[in-house]
Formats: C-alpha cells, sequence, structure tokens
C-alpha cells in the first residue's frame, strides 16, 4: 500500500508551503501574519492553544460548527497538557479505517467483516461511554456495559481498569468472554484486535498466570497503535503470535502518518500531507517531525511541530528512510553526548536482555540514575545483564546507574507509561 505521490502535498525546498496549501488557509486568522510576511513559521502547540477557537473560526467553520460537521475535542495528553482541537466526527477512526481497509498484510481481515476489539487505556473506554450517553442524553454509567463501549457497529471497547498490571482474574475473564463473542459472529472466527502493546502483553501475562490458554482465541490481525511499542514487548507478541502485528504512528490531530509492514519496516501514508524533519540537536541524528496537513478541512496545520521524534536508516532527514519512532521532543534527557530518548534507552535494554518488559529511567542528579524494571517472567535479571545494563545506561546517558527489579512499575494517568519517572520519583 502506497499514497500516490500526486495526493502528497507539495512543498518548497525549504518546507514552505505551495500556492495550493496558501489558497486552502488564506481566510484562517492563525496564519494571517504568516501570509503578511510571506513566509510561515514553525508552528507550535502554544501557538494553537493561543486564543483559541477565535484564531480558527472562519464563516466555514462557524457553519461547520453549528451543523455537526465539525466538533471540539482534546487531544489524549500521552504524558502532557490535553489541547484542544476542531475535526470532523470520527476523524482518527476514518484513517484507522482506511489504513486497515487498504494494508496489503491486513485487509483481508477488513474484507471479511471482521469485528474490531480495542484493547487499550481506560481513558479511551471512558471516551466512547461518554459519547455513546450523550446520543442518549444520559449521564455515562460510572462502570461501562458492553452496549456502552462499543464505538460502532464493527469495533467495542474492553479495558475498565487504569493499570492493566492490576488486573484481577474477574477482568480478564470478562474481557476474554467479550473477545470471544466477537469472534463467534464471524463465520470463520476471526477477529481483528486492536490494542496498546503494553496492555496486550500484560493480557497475555495474565492468561500464561492462571492458565486461561483455553479461552483465548488468537486474532486474524493486529494492530497496535496508542503509544511507543518496546522493542522487547514487540518480540514478546511475535512469540506468541502467528498473524500479522502491524504499528500505525499518528496522533488525535494529524490522524495517521506512518505504517509498518508485518516485518516492522515503515512506510508512509500521507494523504494530504507532507514531512519535513528537523535536526533536534546538531549531529545527533535525532529529528523532530514537522507536518503540513490539510487532511483535517477545519483545522489545516501548516509546517505544525508535532513533539515526536524519529531516527532515519541513514542519519539525513529522509522522511522515507524512518526506522523508528522514538518519542517525544519534551521527554529528551540531555546528555554529555547530546539528547538521549525513549527509544534510545529501550534500544539498549532490548539488546542487552529481551526479559525485561517495562523499564522507566529515574534521573538522581547529573551523576546519577536508577533504572527501575520488571520481566515478563517476575524474576531479576541474570547479574551479567545487569552489569550491561549499567554500563550501557552510564554510557549512553553519562550518569552511573543502578538497576531496581520490581514486580510492578505503576502506569500513568493517561493510561500509558512514561520511559522517565514523573518529578524524578
Amino acid at each position: 500500500m502506497k499514497v500516490s505521490p500526486d495526493r502528497q502535498l507539495k512543498v518548497s525546498p525549504d518546507g514552505q508551503p505551495t500556492a495550493e496549501v496558501i489558497a486552502r488557509v488564506k481566510d484562517i486568522p492563525i496564519y494571517r501574519d504568516a501570509l503578511v510576511r510571506g513566509h510561515f513559521p514553525v508552528l507550535e502547540k502554544a501557538e494553537i492553544a493561543r486564543g483559541f477557537p477565535d484564531n480558527w473560526m472562519t464563516p466555514a467553520l462557524t457553519t461547520a460548527l453549528a451543523s455537526g460537521e465539525a466538533e471540539f475535542v482534546l487531544s489524549t495528553g500521552t504524558n502532557h497538557a490535553r489541547m484542544q482541537l476542531i475535526r470532523p466526527p470520527y476523524f482518527l477512526l476514518r484513517s484507522y479505517y482506511r489504513l486497515w481497509s487498504e494494508h496489503p498484510d491486513i485487509r483481508e481481515t477488513w474484507e471479511a467483516d471482521c469485528r474490531r476489539v480495542s484493547l487499550t487505556t481506560v481513558l479511551a473506554t471512558e471516551h466512547v461511554a461518554r459519547v455513546n450517553a450523550r446520543k442518549r442524553g444520559e449521564e455515562p454509567p460510572p462502570v461501562p456495559r458492553v452496549e456502552d463501549r462499543r464505538l460502532d457497529a464493527r469495533t467495542s471497547y474492553l479495558n475498565l481498569r487504569l493499570d492493566p498490571a492490576l488486573w484481577e482474574r474477574a477482568d480478564v475473564e470478562r474481557m476474554l468472554a467479550e473477545i470471544e463473542a466477537a469472534r463467534q459472529t464471524h463465520p470463520r472466527g476471526w477477529y481483528h484486535l486492536d490494542s496498546s502493546g503494553y496492555h496486550l502483553a500484560h493480557l497475555l501475562r495474565k492468561i500464561h498466570t492462571w492458565g486461561l490458554w483455553d479461552a483465548f482465541s488468537p486474532p486474524a490481525s493486529i494492530i497496535h497503535a496508542y503509544e511507543y511499542t518496546p522493542v522487547n514487548v514487540r518480540r514478546y507478541l511475535q512469540q506468541h503470535f502467528a498473524c500479522p502485528i502491524i504499528d500505525l504512528f499518528g496522533s488525535t490531530e494529524l490522524g495517521y502518518l506512518f505504517y509498518s509492514d508485518r516485518r516492522g519496516r515503515y512506510h508512509p501514508f500521507l494523504d494530504d500531507m507532507s514531512v519535513e524533519l528537523a535536526p533536534v540537536a546538531e549531529g545527533s541524528g535525532l529529528f523532530h517531525l514537522i507536518v503540513t496537513s490539510l487532511r483535517n478541512p477545519h483545522m489545516p496545520l501548516i509546517r505544525y511541530r508535532s513533539g515526536d521524534c524519529a531516527r532515519t536508516s541513514d542519519g539525513t532527514p529522509d522522511p522515507t528512510n524512518i526506522t523508528q519512532f522514538c518519542g517525544r521532543e519534551k521527554e529528551l534527557l540531555d546528555s554529555p553526548a547530546g539528547p538521549v530518548s525513549q527509544g534510545d534507552l529501550d534500544a539498549l535494554v532490548g539488546a542487552v536482555s529481551p526479559r525485561v518488559f517495562v523499564h522507566q529511567l529515574r534521573v538522581l542528579s547529573s551523576a546519577e540514575a536508577v533504572l527501575a524494571y520488571t520481566t515478563f517472567d517476575g524474576k531479576p535479571l541474570e547479574s551479567d545483564r545487569v552489569a550491561a545494563l549499567g554500563r550501557g545506561v552510564r554510557e549512553l546517558t553519562g550518569r552511573r546507574c543502578v538497576l531496581d527489579h520490581r514486580d510492578h512499575i505503576p502506569i500513568g494517568k493517561s493510561g500509558k507509561y512514561a520511559w522517565l519517572a514523573p518529578d524524578g520519583k
């Protein structure tokens, strides 16, 4: 699957929009100064929020909001403040469905009309329950029922707890029963599993702990698309599933921009978009994404800094050579050798031991750090692996590092893990 080049936005060599793009945004207040100056600077999240929503209002948008063709939503806010947005209803879902329906490795399950079960953050489940309650003119129930958690005829959400590590046997048995119910609706017993990589790994561990394999039928295809999926988690999932496991990269405000194939190689999906890669620091080989997108007609973004970081196969700023999306720019760690990303630490951990499950770095000072970790089997790492990880973290971050094996590392309030311990805790 490839987006035809003529459907990708054309930009000048320095990333400036073409006359065609400018014509699409000329009436939007936030871009007036850029139009007067003849130059579009990088658009920051703070600028989007400043004066919102008046800085986006046009007569056409006012009409769209009144008719329901546009709506206000909030970004997911993984580990940072949530951003208010304006977009068409089901904007992200339509982007997801289009990718699923066209992806060469998994479109068969779309065409076969598989049910989609989603195992991700409880915030996503609660959002679906709120939307459904609003349609009925009711308040959402404290504990959403199965019917409250159906996004549409095809998709339902499973998770009702913030921290998947704390799922009890009853939680897992309920989710497995709901998966089985979705599977039984299909004549071939197929279903599509949409998940956070972490949540799915936790489910597999719980199934193993309680011997529930007979109650779990593997899916026909898997997409994980909600957060950074560590090397070891991907490896763990691949060991348990024979079906294609696909990663999507995108955001609430942009939709999906890249997809992996079943071998893990990334491909652009830049319909009505273009991407620039700008170096985070000279010589680091780390880039942040600057995106121009007309995909959302109500809030087109010109040279928008998404806040995400990536690395390429050859160290050049060529988006077609991206090999890793490696976390958020706001979560980079300073080191004597340059900025360190979530993906950099993860690559080190994955190279030292495949047994590490969740890991989190706590920076004590410019000279010391602690790497807390859990393992898939619950046992501490071997002493030589502990030593190797300590050395690796010191080389990567410039800080002496002690390892701290734990039974549990709490998940964040967003239902996602932070690779750096928040507030030094």
